[in-house]
């Protein structure tokens, strides 16, 4: 989803439902081309991952339907990926009325709940069509799954989660985002898209970390 969808998202985001639909078999690997499958960039974004990894980023977005689709796919491709790869996961920030859905995931993080509740955001927002998108719906929701209030909504408002979204906003203008779900491979390239093609250009270009 771009950048000037995601107003009309939020708005939305209680009356969109998952299309239900697979996505489709892997293309055939091909070399990827630069200007076309991804973006080289002019300045090198910081990375978290120590010297010997290659750090994978995805920046997602909890009320964008595509990062929803393209979920169980990028989950598929994380279990394949080698030991000297590290992959995280971004949530975006287009405007202000996007924080409360980072502080959510990073809250999930803190509370080492992310495997077990980063599917079901998706999944209420998009199958359920909760409003998911500020702290009261928030905090109501992850009570039901069963967190404590006290502890999730201490931890959602704490300073810690503050910097953590604002990191994430630097990071995602570093790469300099413009919609979701994107990739970012090493602090030198950026992949847009939202499909079997983007993991494809994302494990060459991860092979090619390796070979410099």
């Amino acid at each position: 989803m771009q950048r000037r969808d995601f107003s009309r998202s939020l708005l939305a985001a209680g009356a969109v439902t998952l299309t239900g639909t697979a996505l489709p078999a892997f293309a055939q690997r091909v070399a990827p081309k630069e200007g076309t499958d991804y973006q080289r960039l002019a300045k090198p974004a910081p990375v978290q991952a120590p010297p010997s990894q290659v750090e994978v980023v995805e920046f997602f977005a909890y009320s964008c339907i595509h990062c929803a689709n393209f979920e169980p796919a990028f989950e598929e491709w994380i279990a394949r990926q080698p030991a000297y790869v590290t992959v995280r996961r971004v949530p975006v920030a287009f405007s202000p009325a996007f924080v409360p859905m980072q502080r959510l995931y990073y809250t999930l993080e803190a509370m080492d709940q992310v495997k077990a509740l980063h599917a079901k955001v998706f999944e209420a927002i998009h199958g359920q069509r909760l409003p998911l998108t500020t702290a009261g719906p928030i905090t109501d929701w992850v009570v039901k799954q069963g967190l404590d209030r006290a502890r999730f909504t201490e931890i959602f408002n704490s300073a810690a989660i503050g910097t953590k979204a604002q990191q994430a906003a630097s990071l995602q203008e570093a790469y300099a985002v413009e919609g979701t779900p994107a990739m970012g491979v090493a602090g030198r390239y950026y992949i847009s898209g939202q499909g079997p093609r983007t993991l494809t250009v994302a494990s060459a270009l991860i092979a090619e970390v390796r070979k410099a």
